[in-house]
């Protein structure tokens, strides 16, 4: 079976966001990309995730997948096994492009072929070390044929699946061009694990046109579901009625999602909307949608 995938966002893949994606399509959800070193030294850290993973009671339509980064694999090891038993999945994060990746070398900064020694350690130990299946997410290494190389070798290490954004790593411009598809197929072609494919989706058509070129087992959405998060049903919401329903959702699980976080959210809802039916230049009052006006009754907690 197909999967649909809602990527780990950060900041952004909340359990009041899971929850809803999963309503709509999505199959398996990430978490965000947390940091071993905090599960295991910050208290308050590794109990509010632990409250993110556990509030909504896990059942086998609605997987979830923790996402790991780091560069010692007993730091990862030890971090995961806190968490293995809230999870379905733990995923090693090496696609993160940001200047903290760079910084702390972790994320698509283990591409290059001198780390992956250390890359195949790490994943060998989490696949040997943790009682729910290992996986991990990548980005193109430079060059490009060499993904297949390390993908492979990750395979060999015990991962059971392998994401590939297919782009390569730049901290200032994360999504610069488009994502090279005929990457993805490459893996598909020759591993014997599943493949996700991540990148190019921005609408419906763009998911059956990346499953057309590459073939792979799992399409991963990022950005286009914050915006629309009932993308994998094939429906545009109307942003007032999915925000409503995403405040609903944070009120039955509170102390998941922060205000910042919630506001976020809603906003992207809007603006995707916005996107798609620009707003006209001028505005009488009967053009707002009544819903706005009326006394507020959704606060959340």
């Amino acid at each position: 079976m197909l999967s649909r995938i809602a990527a780990p966002m950060v900041g952004q893949s909340d359990l009041p966001f899971r929850t809803l994606v999963q309503r709509y399509g999505t199959t398996l959800a990430y978490t965000q990309m947390l940091k071993p070193d905090l599960i295991l030294n910050d208290r308050d850290y590794l109990e509010f995730h632990i409250r993110d993973l556990t509030m909504n009671p896990s059942c086998p339509e609605r997987p979830v997948v923790v996402q790991l980064c780091g560069n010692d694999p007993e730091t990862v090891v030890q971090a995961g096994r806190k968490l293995q038993t809230y999870c379905d999945g733990i995923d090693l994060n090496l696609g993160c492009p940001q200047q903290v990746a760079l910084d702390g070398h972790f994320g698509a900064y283990l591409l290059g072929q001198k780390d992956w020694p250390l890359v195949e350690e790490i994943v060998s130990a989490m696949s040997s070390s943790f009682t729910v299946p290992v996986a991990a997410k990548l980005r193109l290494c430079q060059a490009a044929p060499k993904t297949l190389d390390l993908a492979q070798r990750l395979e060999a290490c015990g991962a059971s699946w392998l994401t590939l954004h297919a782009r390569t790593v730049a901290p200032r411009r994360r999504r610069h061009g488009a994502a090279d598809l005929s990457q993805v197929k490459r893996l598909k072609d020759n591993l014997n694990v599943p493949v996700v494919s991540n990148g190019n989706v921005r609408v419906w058509s763009d998911l059956e046109e990346n499953l057309k070129v590459t073939g792979a087992d799992g399409l991963m959405v990022a950005e286009a579901l914050l915006g629309n998060p009932c993308l994998f049903a094939n429906q545009v919401p109307d942003p007032v009625d999915i925000s409503l329903e995403y405040l609903a959702i944070c009120r039955d699980y509170p102390g998941t999602a922060s205000l910042s976080v919630i506001t976020a959210h809603i906003r992207h809802f809007v603006e995707f909307k916005w996107s798609i039916f620009p707003p006209r230049k001028f505005y009488s009052f009967s053009n707002v949608d009544q819903r706005f006006c009326q006394p507020s009754t959704h606060l959340v907690s």
